[in-house]
């Protein structure tokens, strides 16, 4: 083992042992129902969060794969595309500097970027990507699917937006933020790690960090 893989794993026992309480568990994040029910003459109050629905995309190798394929994972999600000139390849540094922070873990994660420009990002592009920015991680996918559902995907599911902007480089604009998204399937957070001015918000990055070790320890 080298110095590089002792520095992260000597980072993330760090962050765990930063607090010898408990962390307070994560929000569930969404709109919520509020559902009434009574039980032996007594009404209760259950609060029931949305989860991500099924969806169907085609991967980096041409495969339809569906929210099955990553069930029991934590999720990092990011939405983007791959002719973006500005804030793409920044979000996309980040989450591959946080793939490798967070090897150690990954056995529990799963990293998903969902292309807003599928009609361009068609399976062999994403994976010429993939290739030419030295992505390699075999839990980090790339998807390209219905362009309209992602976007409504992006917006209400996963809670950051992406939708067409003419007036934005390339066409289309989003935000720099990922989401992450427990073993069941509920957003637990969304940070904005990439600003519109082209900075990296580092607090944001460690928070989503803290948070997935977090989530691995107390679930």
């Amino acid at each position: 083992m080298n110095f590089f893989y002792y520095g992260i794993i000597a980072n993330i026992l760090f962050l765990s042992s930063c607090s010898s309480t408990k962390p307070s568990p994560l929000p569930k994040l969404g709109n919520y129902d509020l559902v009434y029910y009574n039980k032996n003459g007594i009404q209760y109050i259950d609060t029931v969060y949305p989860k991500i629905p099924t969806f169907n995309y085609l991967n980096e190798d041409s495969i339809w794969v569906s929210n099955e394929n990553f069930k029991n994972k934590i999720w990092i999600v990011e939405f983007f595309f791959a002719n973006c000139p500005t804030i793409c390849p920044l979000m996309n540094q980040q989450l591959k500097k946080l793939v490798a922070e967070t090897s150690p873990m990954k056995s529990h994660l799963q990293f998903l970027s969902f292309t807003i420009d599928p009609i361009n990002d068609s399976p062999s592009k994403l994976r010429a990507f993939k290739i030419r920015h030295g992505i390699r991680s075999k839990n980090w996918a790339f998807l390209t699917g219905d362009e309209a559902k992602t976007h409504v995907l992006g917006i209400k599911n996963f809670l950051t937006f992406a939708g067409k902007d003419e007036e934005s480089a390339g066409g289309y604009a989003h935000s720099g933020s990922f989401s992450l998204v427990d073993k069941e399937g509920y957003v637990r957070g969304v940070y904005a790690v990439t600003n519109f001015d082209l900075t990296i918000n580092q607090s944001e990055y460690d928070r989503l960090k803290k948070d997935i070790i977090n989530l691995i320890k107390y679930k």
